[in-house]
């Protein structure tokens, strides 16, 4: 293959990757400098399929029932995303993770997520995941999503039309499905900073799922 056949190629490659637009990782980035929130609701039950360490969580165990979950909430740029702004961020006092209870499906994921996320905030620990709840309250669950008995194959913009209608405001270039495997991964919702209002995300949006349809896994 000549140069310029793999230019073209890496180049096509690139851009039918659910990751582009959103591997712009800037890590250790100046806190509370970015422009919105993107609120990752992971689907629990593909998490727990797609996962190989999925058995020791106790999320997994037969029995849990768990729709979406927060994976996280993130601040994000137009064209980047900042990670780890702060070296001091590992320490997560006990406090804060009261805040964090009820919020997260398990401690550890919440202090992963202050860790990677929370620390580009510009907010100390409790605020975070004050901020987190009230993210997570501000999107309605679609009803449908509390009844998958059995595995469901669908396409993700079916996914977000769902999520639309329980939504008002909502709309598909505010949003994304993820996808691996074509197993429905999480769906990412921006958000304004002060998490009133949903906003545009182009970036967000083009990183979304590309398969036509996607399963959704029954509820454990």
């Amino acid at each position: 293959m000549d140069r310029a056949r793999r230019a073209l190629f890496g180049a096509l490659l690139a851009l039918a990757s659910p990751a582009f637009a959103q591997d712009l990782e800037q890590r250790g980035a100046p806190a509370g400098q970015f422009d919105f929130y993107v609120l990752a609701l992971s689907w629990s039950p593909g998490f727990c399929e797609l996962s190989g360490g999925a058995k020791k969580r106790d999320q997994c165990n037969s029995g849990r029932g768990l729709s979406f979950v927060v994976h996280g909430l993130w601040p994000q740029n137009e064209q980047d995303y900042p990670v780890f702004c702060e070296p001091s961020g590992r320490f997560v006092p006990r406090m804060a993770l009261e805040e964090a209870q009820g919020v997260f499906p398990e401690e550890g994921l919440a202090r992963y997520e202050w860790r990677k996320h929370g620390t580009c905030s510009g907010v100390s620990p409790s605020e975070y995941f004050r901020l987190v709840r009230q993210a997570r309250d501000r999107v309605r669950i679609p009803e449908s999503f509390t009844k998958v008995t059995s595995d469901v194959k669908t396409m993700p913009m079916e996914i977000e039309r769902v999520f639309m209608e329980a939504n008002p405001g909502l709309r598909q270039d505010m949003m994304a499905v993820s996808c691996k495997r074509r197993v429905l991964e999480e769906v990412r919702i921006c958000l304004d900073r002060d998490l009133r209002q949903f906003r545009q995300c182009p970036g967000v949006d083009r990183a979304g799922c590309r398969y036509g349809d996607v399963v959704i896994p029954a509820l454990r």
